[in-house]
Formats: C-alpha cells, sequence, structure tokens
C-alpha cells in the first residue's frame, strides 16, 4: 500500500481516537501530539515526507488507551506496533 495511503488510514483512526488533525509547516520542528483547550491534536509537519508524517501519527496514536476499543485496518496495524529491541 502506499504511503499517502497509510498516512490517510492513520489519520482516520486518530479522528475515531478524539484526534484533532492540524496539517502545518513547521519547518522540520516537533509535530505529533499534544493537549490543550480539552482537546487532543497531532500537528503534521507539511515540510516532511509522507513517511515522516506517517510516523508522527502513528507515534502520537500507539499509545492512546482507546487504541484497543477500535480495529484499526490491517494494512495500517505493523506501524502501530512498537520497534522490537535487537
Amino acid at each position: 500500500m502506499h504511503t499517502v495511503e497509510l498516512l490517510e488510514q492513520a489519520c482516520r483512526v486518530a479522528k475515531k481516537l478524539g484526534y484533532q488533525i492540524r496539517q502545518e509547516y513547521l519547518d522540520g520542528s516537533d509535530g505529533g501530539a499534544c493537549e490543550f483547550g480539552g482537546k487532543k491534536w497531532i500537528f503534521i509537519d507539511l515540510a516532511l515526507n509522507a513517511t515522516e508524517q506517517l510516523d508522527q501519527v502513528t507515534q502520537a496514536i500507539r499509545n492512546d488507551p482507546k487504541l484497543g476499543q477500535i480495529q484499526p485496518p490491517e494494512t495500517l496495524k505493523m506501524y502501530l506496533e512498537f520497534p522490537k529491541a535487537a
């Protein structure tokens, strides 16, 4: 599956988890998840390529306690798992 499609899937999962998605040009500075105003946000840095943006989103949602309550697409599951130690 194409990375852009995986990114779209990850954003849909994030929205199901209650995140608002903002795509901003952050010039390579940290994006990712935060919470303010009683809402959960994920900032995606448009200065990054699609693979790096996918990483930002999956890192943000992988630890969400509600992730186990939804069924992410099979194609996305491997991106939501923690990297295995060597």
